[in-house]
């Protein structure tokens, strides 16, 4: 069965990046002239995404209303010839895909906000992009873990290596080749300590999943004895059933919950900017002749 729906979970507080999440959602924090979640939400549909639904909480409707038609705006841009590449770009964002939000009422982590989609996804595989994470890539990179579910026929994951050190606040994967740059996933260990470092892969913000994780994520809160879904803990049981594959993806990526990725992100993307690029590369040449 194709990969037609995505999850993104985007109901985080933002408090690494206050006070600039304070009023505004970290989701909705601008990567140069776009919003993050609008990169994320158009990396989905390259991949052939059709339907997505996106976890929030109080506060994020402007994030609803940002993937909505505003109708005031674009009457205001009709019939002005310079402006008609403005509004053909507001009203692409709101036909990008059919988009739904569901309020993640309690927060009892990732997991929870992926079980908050079992309805919406039914008896599906389905994709997971995490909010806090935009990726650049000229293929997009869920494309990229959705190719290798279709091969394999089981959950797949996108990882990087990173630092040891980066690792602790990651996950750590006891992994093996499989083919090309996938490998198959055996064991995940949530924020390893040193000693239970079993590889610098980690998990970096979108994996491809079967239906039959929610039953996962079920067992799981029974066996933890607290009230918190644990995603990683879920598909470390599909990788010890021998159902789940890495891909060590090609794309860069930036942490938007965290300020030095937010500036990343943006001087990175400025400099292959159409509208601006040039112009930006020119600054960042003269800036840094004074540093």
């Amino acid at each position: 069965m194709k990969v037609k729906k995505a999850i993104i979970p985007a109901a985080g507080l933002g408090t690494r990046v206050l006070p600039a999440s304070k009023s505004v959602p970290k989701e909705m924090l601008n990567i140069v002239d776009k919003p993050a979640i609008q990169y994320i939400v158009e990396e989905a549909v390259a991949a052939g995404i059709e339907d997505i639904l996106i976890i929030t909480n109080r506060g994020k409707g402007v994030i609803e209303d940002h993937f909505d038609h505003s109708f005031e705006l674009e009457r205001n841009l009709e019939g002005n010839p310079a402006k008609e590449k403005m509004l053909e770009d507001i009203k692409a964002v709101a036909n990008l895909a059919n988009v739904y939000f569901v309020r993640q009422k309690i927060t009892k982590g990732l997991g929870h906000a992926v079980m908050c989609g079992k309805s919406f996804v039914g008896n599906e595989p389905f994709a997971v992009l995490y909010g806090d994470d935009v990726i650049v890539s000229e293929e997009p990179v869920v494309g990229q873990v959705i190719k290798a579910y279709d091969e394999f026929g089981c959950g797949s994951v996108g990882v990087k290596e990173v630092s040891r050190e980066a690792v602790k606040k990651y996950c750590s994967l006891d992994v093996t080749p499989a083919k090309d740059n996938i490998m198959w996933v055996h064991d995940i260990i949530e924020k390893p300590t040193e000693e239970q470092i079993m590889s610098c892969y980690a998990i970096l913000g979108r994996v491809v999943l079967p239906p039959e994780i929610f039953g996962l994520l079920e067992d799981g809160i029974k066996l933890s004895g607290t009230e918190e879904f644990f995603l990683t803990d879920s598909m470390a049981a599909l990788a010890k059933q021998g159902k789940l594959t890495a891909v060590d993806f090609v794309g860069k990526r930036y942490d938007m919950g965290n300020k030095l990725g937010i500036m990343q992100a943006n001087c990175e993307v400025a400099l292959n900017h159409p509208e601006i690029g040039a112009d930006f590369r020119k600054y960042i040449k003269e800036l840094a002749a004074t540093l």
